[in-house]
Parts: structure tokens; C-alpha cells; sequence
């Protein structure tokens, strides 16, 4: 498959206005993408857990103009303007225009929230370009008049979503089908794809069924450093090339983990891949630090909690001060009670999520 698998026929239909409105998970990469080459191709694969309570949702109203040279939308966070989200949203449309060709022909307005903290680590573009590329889509439907619901159908709308929300940001095309979720072609993984993300294809064990994950909120400000940014100093970094090996192999050791459900050698990659993130960061050049001091300790203080208690208990870190602890479901009363009296201390105002790997229905269509 390639791109122009997802440029459409000419529509069949003329539609004055209307509105859709999707409600679209985060995730959170236990084998890390960073480093990427042109138009959002991953350097290597990656595989996420889908979240369950951590969305956002985002309402597409459309009515169609009359100058067609330019594109036209107003976005919203929370009911407030916000114009400063306008250069990365025409930069998506400009993105996918081929694919969409009708973008120029509307007014959009974009009414988009989350369920957390925007800019605090948490993926929130990975939501919301998931939210809004759905949205997109829904609009195609009407326009080609497909209104079939059949297998087919719908593999081709939940792919082409994931493919428009990758332009708009690498991780959204996780977000869009499944709990666990493979962005990236790899030899082990039949279907997987540089071009959308893929629902997981192979076993996965009971241990990894309704995970836990609590996000602690160390730093809810904004990211000194985009990942846009970071993900450009892979180019020519030297240890980039070893990197994308390490992911690949250890996109290949998770497949026999997730089979038999071997905890211990879960927390080894997963805690290796968000260090070994961090360390990509601290070691390109320009360098850069995203974690805070507490980021540290709430690391140290969950690495002597698992050997005095044998819990499998461990972190995973996304580009970002914030920690995810993850754990299976039969802790979560210990874990939590753990987190309360241990770790919530070292939370920007004692602020942190709990969250779980929603197996089920992620996007939602409202």
C-alpha cells in the first residue's frame, strides 16, 4: 500500500454545512518512535497502549464559502479562541490536502478539550489530531455518499484516519483503533506499516488485560523543547543508528512478553526505552533535559518499592517531565495506596491521573 491508496475519487456528492464530533484516546509508546524522516515516516516502529480515560473531543463545524484559494477554520480549547493553534492546523491541511481536497471549499470551526492537562506530556496532539482527523473523515463519508458499514468499509476509514492523523502528528496515528497498537513497519508483524498504525495482531497474555497506568503530573507546563524539535536532532545524532536497531529488536522480544506474560522482562524494556529516550535527548546536539529533579525521584522511589515488595510495578516516561507508572490491575489497590503515600508529593499541586489500557472501543463517534 502507499499513499495514493488514500487519495479519493471525485465526490459524489455537495454538502452546504454540518458538524461531527469524536471523542479520541491518548497513548503511551512503550517502544519509543524518535527520529523521523520526511513526511512523518518513522525511523523505527514503536507500540503503544491506548488510554482510556485520557481523550480528547472535538466538534468539526463545517459551512461551505465561496473563496476557494484558502483555508479557513477558527480553533477553540475549552471555548477559548486560540490562534496560536492555527500555524500547526494549516500546516496539517496543507499536509493532507491531496487526500482531502474538499478543505479549501469550508469554513471550519474546530471546537476541541481534554480530559487533561494540554502541553503537560501528556500526548494531547495525539488525541487531538486523532479527534480531528476523524472528524475529517466523517465529512468525506458524507461527501462520497458511502454510507456502508461493512468490514471493508470501515478498515479503509479507521486506516485513512490514521494516516491523516500521522501528518498531523506522528504518535495520533496511534490513537485511532485498538488497545495495543504497532506504528512502524516490522519483519515479525504481518500488516504493519510505516503509513498508519495497526492494531496489535499476535497474543496477548490475561497479565496485560485492563493494565494500569497513573500519571504523575510532575510539571504541567509547557515543553521546553517540542518534540518537533527533537525528533530533527536524530538527524545525524551519534547514536541514532544503533537506536532504531534496539527498537526493532526489542519490538520483537515484546511479542513473545505479551504471548506468555512475562512481567519482569516487560518492566526491563519498557523502563529501558523511556531512559533510553531521555538519553537520545541528553546526548544530540543541541542537548536537552526534560526531566525535572522529581521525575528522578519518583523513579528511585518506585525502584525500591518493587524490590522491598516484588511488585511489578514500573515507569515509562514520554518526552516530558511526567511519569506513567504501570502496573497489572490485581496491584492497583496496593500500587495506588503506594502512589498516594509515596509519590503524589512530588506532583506539581499533588496532581496525577489514573488512567487504565482501554481494551474495548477507543474513538468514539458522539
Amino acid at each position: 500500500m502507499t499513499e495514493r491508496n488514500f487519495i479519493p475519487k471525485p465526490y459524489k456528492n455537495s454538502i452546504e454545512n454540518g458538524s461531527f464530533t469524536w471523542s479520541s484516546p491518548s497513548n503511551i509508546a512503550l517502544v519509543k518512535y524518535w527520529g523521523k524522516k520526511k513526511d512523518q515516516i518513522p525511523e523505527n516502529p514503536s507500540i503503544s497502549f491506548t488510554l482510556d480515560n485520557c481523550k480528547t473531543t472535538t466538534t468539526l463545524s463545517y459551512s461551505k464559502k465561496e473563496n476557494l484559494n484558502d483555508f479557513s477554520f477558527d480553533v477553540y480549547l475549552d471555548g477559548d479562541k486560540k490562534d496560536d493553534f492555527k500555524p500547526k492546523i494549516e500546516t496539517f491541511f496543507k499536509r493532507i490536502e491531496a487526500y482531502l481536497p474538499f478543505l479549501k471549499n469550508y469554513h471550519f470551526k474546530i471546537e476541541t478539550s481534554n480530559t487533561f492537562p494540554h502541553s503537560s506530556g501528556i500526548a494531547s496532539s495525539a488525541s487531538g489530531m486523532s479527534a480531528l482527523a476523524l472528524c475529517l473523515m466523517s465529512v468525506e463519508k458524507e461527501l462520497s455518499v458511502i454510507q456502508s458499514d461493512s468490514e471493508e468499509s470501515q478498515e479503509h476509514f479507521n486506516q485513512k484516519a490514521s494516516f491523516l492523523a500521522r501528518l498531523g502528528s506522528g504518535s495520533a496515528c496511534r490513537s485511532i483503533e485498538g488497545d495495543l497498537v504497532v506504528w512502524g513497519t516490522h519483519k515479525d508483524i504481518d500488516g504493519s506499516s510505516d503509513l498508519f498504525g495497526i492494531k496489535y495482531p499476535h497474543d496477548v497474555h490475561e497479565n496485560f488485560k485492563n493494565y494500569q497506568d497513573t500519571i504523575l503530573l510532575v510539571d504541567k507546563g509547557e515543553k521546553q523543547v517540542s518534540s518537533t524539535v527533537g525528533h530533527d536532532l536524530m538527524h545525524n545524532h551519534p547514536f541514532a543508528a544503533r537506536r532504531f536497531e534496539q527498537a526493532h529488536e526489542n519490538m520483537s522480544k515484546l511479542i513473545s512478553i505479551f504471548k506468555t506474560g512475562d512481567l519482569d522482562a516487560f518492566i526491563k524494556i519498557v523502563e529501558s526505552e523511556a531512559l533510553t529516550l531521555h538519553a537520545m535527548m541528553m546526548t544530540s546536539m543541541p542537548y536537552f533535559i526534560l526531566m525535572k529533579p522529581n521525575t528522578l525521584e519518583i523513579i528511585n522511589k518506585i525502584w525500591t518499592y518493587r524490590t522491598k515488595t516484588n511488585s511489578k510495578i514500573c515507569f515509562t516516561l514520554d518526552a516530558g517531565a511526567n511519569v506513567h507508572v504501570l502496573y497489572p490491575e490485581n496491584e492497583r489497590e496496593s500500587v495506588m495506596e503506594f502512589i498516594k503515600n509515596e509519590l503524589v508529593a512530588y506532583c506539581q499541586n499533588e496532581h496525577y491521573i489514573s488512567d487504565q489500557i482501554g481494551f474495548g472501543a477507543n474513538q468514539i463517534q458522539l
